[in-house]
């Protein structure tokens, strides 16, 4: 009982804290902004330790941060391990490649009414496709190893970057395009100085969608076959041994990593559309 009655101060006098700091007169400081994030989460984190605890709850089915915490810390070598296999080699090379191929293939198209009208709804027919379908015919194609992981993600990655960057080099005006016109620009000349960048609002959009479905495609793959190495491989093994505090120490993993990612094409899309309205 105390140790509930101990998570239930902790959560109010975190919402207080972060209620003050949203509404005071330094709420715009970027210290403040990220003080905000960190304290919801640290109190979320040790009001599940304290009910945990409090209610006596089975690690099987819910284990207690402090335990997770103490596996990250044994297991170090392990995770780096599935961390390599899993988000470097399979998740974001499947990414760099899937992004190539929709950004060459939306120029393609783009030169082509034809291509453009049939290319969004196979796209949206492709992109709804379940991976649990997908997965099991890649790794039967190209093997168990991180290949057939990344050619998952370069399919998730692909449809969604595609739609973006089609939508994103038609959103020009008229107006615009006769300008470069008379300034006899060809082409190539209007879609490096014009379209293109009027299109990177949209093109990140893809990208930030593509950083997700990287790490999903990824993870999930291993499902479906790969070596004794990677995060989805340790999550299902993990699980048949009931080592539900590994489990949990590959979610933070992966959390982290997708959270990283999708940070740093933010970081990246700030810089090149410092810009665009959004941006200001």
């Amino acid at each position: 009982m105390m140790y509930i009655l101990i998570a239930l101060i902790i959560w109010a006098a975190g919402w207080l804290l972060n209620v003050r700091l949203a509404n005071g007169a330094l709420s715009d400081l970027p210290a403040v902004k990220i003080a905000i994030p960190a304290i919801f989460g640290l109190t979320i984190v040790i009001v599940w330790e304290l009910l945990v605890r409090g209610f006596e709850v089975n690690p099987v089915i819910l284990p207690a941060p402090s335990s997770v915490i103490s596996r990250l810390a044994v297991e170090g070598p392990i995770l780096w391990a599935d961390f390599q296999q899993t988000i470097l080699k399979g998740a974001v090379s499947g990414y760099l490649i899937g992004t190539i191929a929709a950004l060459v293939v939306a120029v393609i198209a783009d030169r082509s009414e034809f291509l453009t009208r049939g290319i969004l709804p196979v796209g949206s027919f492709m992109a709804a496709l379940p991976i649990v379908g997908t997965a099991p015919i890649f790794v039967k194609w190209l093997g168990s190893d991180w290949e057939s992981k990344a050619a998952v993600v370069a399919v998730m990655v692909f449809f969604p970057i595609l739609v973006n960057t089609v939508a994103g080099l038609k959103d020009t005006s008229a107006i615009q395009r006769d300008l470069m016109r008379t300034y006899a620009s060809g082409y190539w000349s209007t879609l490096f100085k014009l379209r293109l960048p009027s299109a990177m609002p949209f093109i990140f959009n893809g990208l930030k969608i593509g950083t997700t479905l990287a790490l999903i495609g990824a993870i999930v793959a291993e499902f479906f076959g790969s070596p004794t190495v990677g995060m989805g491989f340790r999550i299902s093994t993990s699980f048949g041994q009931l080592a539900l505090d590994m489990v949990w120490a590959e979610i933070v993993v992966a959390a982290l990593a997708g959270s990283a990612f999708y940070g740093a094409m933010t970081w990246i899309e700030k810089r090149v559309t410092f810009w665009h309205p959004s941006q200001r």
